[in-house]
């Protein structure tokens, strides 16, 4: 299932040499209470709705949506505890209809017999289709369980409506380096296995927020060499270490090094340092922000559709996530690369304002300005203004630059404009003609 640490019993941990040292050092490690958990403090911060509800033990229908290794399970079963409530647990990968309906059957025996509130934890939520998500709505509505459903995948697109309004939606996020970073050095008292800063520092890095990923790798590295190197660490990730801060010199050289290659039209340079980016942990988000910037500065109307695909790209990042997002930031990378190259807007927008921090804002001709309220034609707005679409071509020789500026051109097609150029020269022989 996909949860923070793989599936085991929630049981308190023992010390090694017994059974718990055979368990994966991720189940042994599962968080027991809010106390352990790392991460997610914009849903658990102390004074949280959840993290009231967990407290008083008052469990409700919820939605967690976030990435692998980020705590869905773990909260789920910290919810559960807190209520004193049984805990029933199922992926809807290998769950169908008939297991939720045994689930609902002991939830009502439970509730019946003993009062007792049952917590029904379903994984990969989204992977349940219509009908069996129809099939869970009577026993939220009745209380007979408080469902806990857990997906990677944006519920609003995966999970029923009717189901939705009746559940709240908590998005969790990427567990941040120095959280991961937090649970290993955990792990390692567990362990008792000698480890290097460098080593912890490089598998909470580049483990891409997952804690699981993280404790996997730690496991094998200790149990595969007398100490966890650097070396050992990047064996048992199968990842080599990359010098690359996320707010150091290497993060902007990288970035600059993927614009300049982008813009130069070079798409196997641009596909290789947006890798350098991915392989780093670069947020996703921060990339194609960079990508929407480039569409229109350095492509612009050269080829309109490249700000299509690079905001379409940011929207794959937002609502698949990676690694997914992966394939539509690669699309969109070479899309850019190869597309006409034009700053002209750029510099236009760009002299414009020049022109306004130096002079100031000239006000416009009176037949522009808003006639839109009482008194305004007494003062002289909106009178005469000529409306092109009841003229010839749609072009008046109207003047619709200030009076001081009259004549000003900001506008400069590039070469990769033609189009824009020639319709740009007809406009102007109409409107002097």
């Amino acid at each position: 299932m996909d949860q923070l640490f793989d599936a085991g019993e929630s049981e308190p941990r023992r010390p090694a040499g017994d059974g718990a040292s055979r368990r994966p050092l991720a189940t042994r490690m599962r968080p027991q209470s809010l106390d352990e958990v790392v991460g997610q403090e914009h849903l658990l911060a102390l004074g949280s709705s959840l993290h009231i509800a967990i407290e008083q033990g008052r469990p409700h229908s919820m939605i967690l949506y976030g990435p692998p290794g980020s705590g869905k399970t773990t909260i789920a079963r910290i919810v559960a505890a807190s209520a004193g409530a049984a805990l029933e647990e199922l992926s809807a990968v290998e769950a169908g209809r008939p297991e939720v309906r045994k689930v609902i059957d002991r939830a009502k025996h439970r509730r019946q017999t003993t009062g007792e509130q049952t917590v029904f934890f379903l994984d990969e939520i989204h992977r349940f289709n219509k009908a069996q998500q129809d099939a869970l709505l009577p026993a939220v509505e009745e209380g007979v369980v408080t469902l806990i459903g857990a997906t990677t995948e944006n519920p609003y697109f995966e999970v029923n409506s009717a189901l939705l309004s009746r559940c709240q939606i908590y998005e969790l996020r990427p567990l941040l380096a120095a959280d991961i970073e937090v649970l290993l050095r955990r792990a390692l008292e567990t362990l008792g296995a000698p480890a290097d800063d460098d080593a912890i520092e490089f598998l909470a890095a580049r483990a891409g927020g997952d804690a699981r990923t993280a404790l996997a790798a730690l496991e094998l590295a200790a149990g595969t060499h007398d100490s966890v190197t650097l070396e050992a660490a990047e064996d048992a990730l199968q990842r080599r270490a990359l010098t690359y801060d996320k707010t150091g010199d290497r993060h902007y050289d990288t970035i600059s090094a993927w614009i300049k290659a982008t813009r130069g039209s070079d798409p196997d340079a641009s596909l290789y340092y947006l890798a350098v980016m991915l392989e780093a942990g670069e947020d996703p988000r921060f990339i194609a922000r960079r990508m929407v910037i480039l569409a229109s500065e350095d492509v612009g109307n050269a080829d309109p559709q490249a700000l299509q695909v690079a905001v379409a790209a940011a929207h794959a990042v937002e609502h698949v996530g990676l690694p997914e997002a992966e394939y539509a930031l690669a699309q969109a990378a070479i899309y850019l690369s190869l597309a006409p190259k034009s700053n002209a807007a750029t510099r236009a927008i760009g002299a414009a304002r020049a022109n306004v921090r130096e002079e100031g804002a000239h006000p416009p001709p009176p037949y522009l300005q808003s006639a839109a309220y009482p008194g305004a034609k007494k003062l002289g707005r909106g009178i005469d203004y000529e409306y092109p679409h009841e003229l010839p071509g749609q072009v008046s020789d109207q003047e619709l630059m200030p009076d001081r500026l009259v004549g000003r051109r900001f506008y400069d097609p590039g070469e990769t404009e033609a189009a824009l150029r020639a319709r740009l020269e007809e406009i102007r022989r109409a409107r002097e003609g």
